[in-house]
């Protein structure tokens, strides 16, 4: 088929594929790509001895390849503490990497001030003027993303509005997963910006500046279980990403959530104290406070929180940063937006006051509001 054939009504034409999507493509059309979610799951079954075991060994594959000029980045969360120990076990004397946004829980500062040998990094921009200059993270990053583009229509985005707006890519085909949902259309007239530029500028920038003025390629502990986007990656290049523009390990990759908790109990780890204790449940480990930790003022996924979201937990929990998100951020408009316009089910994800009957959090050392 031509790309004359492929002409919209509007004569959009197609670019041709990229190197990406052609790696991609070739990747699937071998079964190298199906193999490697098969090895995913299989792994994801294995023993937690045997993931520390290869998880060592691929730490070892990526470190010599760039002769351990390496370095992990540091979140100061679960994931990247269970990392830290790992790769120290393998190599000591590595530097870790702590982006520090401003928007971190107080208990993952004192996490990462009581760590070795961890190089701290600012991003240029502060999160008030993220929001209020590119948008506020919303939904998720994709939707978030197609949101922005819907909104801000050009005589050159033809192609990206047509596959936010009806899910067609620039190739005439459809794509499951673009097409912004019905339920967030409401957003398209919302009086403020809504963007997925924020993890790039607070997280990402910072840690390839680092990169740059350092030559050191990083270790993430991210689980390719938090999303398929990260199953995806995991499909593409296993655990060690050496053809990237920035080569990254997620030497961790194949773990799950459960292994993270029974790894750091094993070895008796220190974590940040706003997870709360790791307790054992009906389904296994959790812990008794936050599940995630990341941005405190972030709201993607928030719609997919079960009991109290991490807003309402704020309240309860850190007072303080949830006055200052409410009032001086103005998140408690973008909130109020939410719950007024969003269709009833999705509205109450959006509350920011908690039931203060539900179960309270135990977190060592913090006093719960009343």
């Amino acid at each position: 088929m031509t790309h004359t054939q492929l002409l919209d009504a509007k004569g959009n034409v197609p670019v041709p594929p990229t190197a990406h999507e052609l790696r991609w493509q070739s990747r699937v059309e071998s079964g190298e790509a199906k193999a490697r979610y098969d090895a995913l799951v299989q792994r994801r079954a294995m023993s937690l001895d045997d993931k520390i075991a290869l998880s060592m060994e691929r730490i070892v594959e990526f470190g010599e390849a760039f002769d351990w000029h390496v370095a992990s980045s540091y979140s100061g969360g679960l994931d990247s503490t269970v990392m830290i120990d790992i790769i120290e076990r393998v190599r000591p004397g590595l530097p870790r990497v702590f982006c520090n946004t401003g928007l971190e829980y107080p208990e993952i500062n004192r996490q990462v001030a009581r760590t070795d040998n961890v190089v701290v990094m600012r991003p240029r921009m502060p999160f008030h003027r993220v929001v209020q200059d590119k948008g506020w993270p919303i939904a998720s990053k994709r939707t978030a993303r197609g949101l922005n583009v819907l909104r801000n229509p050009t005589g050159n985005n033809q192609n990206i509005y047509r596959l936010y707006d009806i899910g067609i890519n620039r190739f005439g085909k459809k794509v499951a997963g673009f097409k912004v949902a019905q339920q967030w259309r409401f957003l398209l007239d919302a009086p403020f910006r809504i963007s997925d530029e924020c993890c790039g500028i607070m997280k990402k920038e910072p840690m390839h500046r680092y990169e740059r003025e350092t030559g050191r390629v990083q270790f993430v502990g991210i689980l390719a279980e938090e999303s398929k986007g990260r199953e995806k990656a995991y499909a593409e290049h296993g655990c060690n990403a050496f053809d990237l523009k920035s080569p990254r390990s997620w030497p961790l990759a194949f773990w799950t959530r459960q292994d993270i908790l029974e790894y750091i109990l094993r070895y008796g780890l220190r974590y940040a104290d706003v997870y709360g204790d790791i307790v054992e449940t009906p389904d296994g480990l959790d812990t008794s406070g936050v599940k995630r930790t990341g941005c405190v003022f972030c709201l993607f996924g928030m719609q997919m929180e079960t009991g109290m979201n991490r807003i309402q937990r704020l309240a309860q929990t850190h007072p303080k940063l949830w006055d200052y998100c409410m009032t001086k951020l103005g998140m408690g408009d973008v909130l109020q937006y939410m719950r007024d316009n969003a269709r009833p089910g999705l509205a109450a994800k959006f509350n920011a006051v908690p039931d203060m009957a539900d179960t309270q959090l135990r977190l060592p050392g913090v006093e719960v509001a009343a």
